[in-house]
């Protein structure tokens, strides 16, 4: 079998995304900067967009799902009177309007946009249509039509207006969620056009902005050719906003073979969780084990770590 390239590396890094560059370009230049065999990352920025990606090495990419399904929070400028193909900065102008909202007619907007929507992705996507990438069919000049799909918003603010033609918002969400559609539909919702000028996200699942660090000030020389596996988080802290339980010795070895564990053994350890879908984190003293849900009276392993 062909050995695989680089060091075997597991853990989380958590960088700040410089404008102007893909989230596929920068896991490039992690996988090149630590040397390391594979790496992935927990949630696509736009190019334009600047902040946190989470990005997963190694044993790391198993728990990616969860922190894609983790809370996300963002900041986005909207310039109002000018629509543009690709609903950013980046993109063509397709439509321009002279009217420009006051703030209090777009705090009327959001609560429409707040809770469980529906929302048209914009065509600069990577959603597949008819196996074709929307972006790739908007650049050919026919741009599919794609349909509204569910997305959860939070928290939707207006926290600065520095003149007429730019807002400032603050968006808390759940995955999935396009600031590019928001910042079009409130404009629309208001009566004009817009687009977004600048998106930073500043949290995703337990990371925030304190864990970010900027991959270009990583310093290599001669002596030190790869950065330092001790700059990587361990593969367990993707997963520190996950309720837990902990088990004994004995629960811990039947769970890392497949058992199920009986949720009455269990019953004065486990977390309070209204969801009885939602993972729960297995845990031997510090030691994070997998994860696992509640199914007709056991507890049954999931993703072993």
């Amino acid at each position: 079998m062909r050995r695989r390239r680089g060091r075997p590396l597991d853990g989380w890094l958590v960088i700040d995304k410089p404008s102007g560059v893909t989230s596929t370009q920068m896991v490039g230049r992690a996988k090149r900067i630590f040397d390391a065999q594979k790496v992935g990352h927990g949630g696509t920025l736009d190019p334009l967009a600047t902040g946190l990606l989470p990005l997963a090495f190694g044993a790391a990419t198993k728990t990616v799902p969860y922190i894609m399904d983790g809370t996300k929070i963002y900041r986005f400028t909207l310039k109002l009177g000018e629509a543009r193909d690709s609903d950013d900065a980046d993109g063509n102008v397709t439509e321009v309007s002279d009217v420009r909202p006051t703030d209090d007619e777009l705090r009327a907007a959001l609560p429409a946009l707040t809770g469980d929507i529906m929302q048209v992705p914009p065509v600069f996507s990577a959603l597949k249509v008819a196996g074709e990438r929307a972006y790739d069919m908007a650049r050919e000049g026919r741009p599919p039509e794609l349909p509204p799909r569910p997305a959860r918003v939070d928290r939707f603010e207006l926290i600065e207006r520095p003149d007429a033609d730019t807002a400032i918002f603050e968006v808390e969400s759940g995955k999935g969620v396009y600031m590019r559609a928001l910042a079009r539909d409130v404009a629309l919702a208001c009566g004009t056009v817009g687009h977004i000028t600048a998106l930073r996200r500043l949290r995703v699942g337990p990371f925030t902005e304190a864990d970010a660090i900027v991959l270009d000030k990583i310093v290599l020389n001669d002596e030190n050719p790869h950065a330092s596996p001790e700059l990587l988080r361990p593969v367990s802290t993707a997963l520190a906003d996950i309720p837990a339980v902990a088990l004994t010795k004995d629960e811990a070895v039947s769970l890392l073979h497949g058992q199920a564990l009986s949720l009455v053994d269990l019953m004065d350890r486990l977390p309070q969780i209204d969801d009885e879908d939602a993972p729960i984190r297995a845990m031997e003293g510090g030691r994070v084990l997998g994860l696992c849900r509640r199914e007709d009276g056991f507890l049954r392993p999931v993703r072993i770590l």
